[in-house]
């Protein structure tokens, strides 16, 4: 009786197993082929334009990336859980221009940041009660936290302007300086970007997250704090959100009221392209921040081989809509293998 059980319990096992490795390489082919992109691309310029990859070639690249890899990361966990956040160029904006002000009244850098980084999170936590707790669909709540903090943002700058003058030279130094051709800018966030991934693979929080994406009702059967985990994903991107903006502050060493317009439409591209599924649960902080380096390599390879940059717009929609058609077909082929399998489990048990 024992030795007919257990082919029988250890055949589902096997199958169910095997179906979950088809579809972590499924998405992990996904992260690989948008570096294969990006590799060849950098490679092909190289060998158009042999200072492409100087030294100071290298930094701009990632100089470009990084402030849009920080905020992809943010915005992945949030699309990771089936919802969006629209506002984070305007809290980029607002967060920067914060930051600005403390440090133009002589405050520390230090404060400055963590200033920008509790400001972020603070509109991180309105977005995720409001879809959370009022149960309002995160499209329309961000759209509209999106306009409600930009308005803040012109009412309180104004004309005026925050200008690399008036700031720290230690602190725009920061946002230059690096080691060799990586910049201190980079290396933050690459900290930030692992911190966030192994989370998201290591704590039974951060698992959650996808569990959510996935089937928010099987989440809730299952016993997964839906709104904390919600609340939670929007808090860590608001705080990114803030935090980006500080360093955009360090980066550019100018801020007004017009910082971080339309931002939030690039950022939604770069995690979109990067591979994290928009319909939830699948995808990757580490896809996202890739996307955000090939839609801003994208930028300065055109320049580099005689395009005009006008065509980066394209390019960029033209990359989202092909991302969007890979997610269509992969679900589609993630499905099948997965109904194949379940027919193949239900004819065991009844063998």
């Amino acid at each position: 009786m024992t030795t007919t059980a257990e082919p029988v319990r250890s055949a589902p096992v096997s199958r169910t197993a095997g179906a979950r490795t088809f579809i972590d390489k499924m998405f992990k082919a996904r992260e690989l082929a948008v570096l294969a992109v990006l590799v060849v691309m950098l490679g092909a310029t190289q060998i158009y334009n042999g200072e492409f990859l100087s030294e100071q070639g290298i930094k701009d690249l990632l100089l470009n990336a990084t402030i849009l890899a920080l905020v992809a990361t943010g915005q992945a966990v949030v699309v990771i859980t089936r919802n969006v956040d629209l506002s984070v160029g305007s809290v980029l904006g607002i967060s920067a221009f914060a930051a600005g002000n403390w440090l133009n009244g002589g405050g520390s850098p230090l404060l400055a940041v963590l200033l920008a980084v509790a400001l972020g999170a603070l509109f991180g936590l309105l977005n995720g009660a409001l879809v959370s707790l009022g149960k309002v669909p995160a499209l329309v709540v961000t759209l509209g936290t999106l306009y409600i903090i930009r308005g803040i943002d012109s009412i309180w700058v104004g004309s005026r302007q925050i200008t690399a003058d008036a700031l720290p030279e230690g602190f725009v130094g920061f946002g230059h300086d690096g080691i060799w051709a990586v910049p201190y800018l980079a290396l933050l966030a690459l900290v930030v970007l692992l911190a966030v991934g192994y989370y998201l693979r290591s704590y039974r929080s951060g698992r959650d997250l996808y569990a959510l994406g996935s089937s928010p009702e099987a989440a809730r059967l299952a016993g997964v704090p839906v709104r904390g985990r919600i609340m939670t994903a929007y808090l860590l991107c608001g705080a990114l959100a803030g935090l980006a903006g500080a360093l955009y502050l360090a980066r550019f060493g100018n801020v007004d009221s017009a910082t971080g317009n339309g931002y939030e439409l690039t950022v939604v591209s770069a995690v979109v392209v990067g591979g994290v599924a928009f319909t939830g649960g699948s995808g990757s902080v580490y896809g996202a921040a890739l996307g955000a380096v090939l839609l801003t390599s994208i930028n300065s390879v055109l320049p580099a081989i005689g395009v005009s940059s006008v065509w980066v717009t394209a390019i960029n929609g033209i990359l989202l809509l092909l991302a969007i058609a890979v997610d269509r077909i992969l679900a589609l082929r993630v499905a099948a293998v997965l109904r194949k399998k379940a027919a193949q489990m239900r004819s065991a048990r009844h063998d």
